[in-house]
């Protein structure tokens, strides 16, 4: 699944154009190395947002084939850590 269409489905972003933005301006990085909107990702991933004053890595746990409810979102990934700048 594409890096945006995931970030959408997770809901770690909301819409799948301001995941292409934000990927667009560099923020957003798979295991470790800068990442394209039309990235592949694969189970085990690691990815880091960068917001404006922190920055969130999660884990991909689970790749879904369609749709996904809001309860379940939350099971396609695992937080590894959050971290506020200020």
């Amino acid at each position: 699944m594409r890096l945006d269409k995931f970030l959408k489905v997770s809901r770690l972003i909301k819409r799948r154009t301001v995941a292409n933005e934000v990927s667009e301006q560099g923020r957003i990085f798979v295991n470790d190395n800068l990442a394209k909107p039309a990235k592949q990702l694969k189970e085990g991933d690691v990815i880091r947002i960068e917001y404006f004053n922190r920055y969130t890595v999660v884990k991909v746990l689970k790749i879904p084939t369609g749709n996904v409810s809001i309860q379940d979102s939350k099971d396609l990934y695992e937080v590894i850590e959050e971290v506020n700048k200020n």
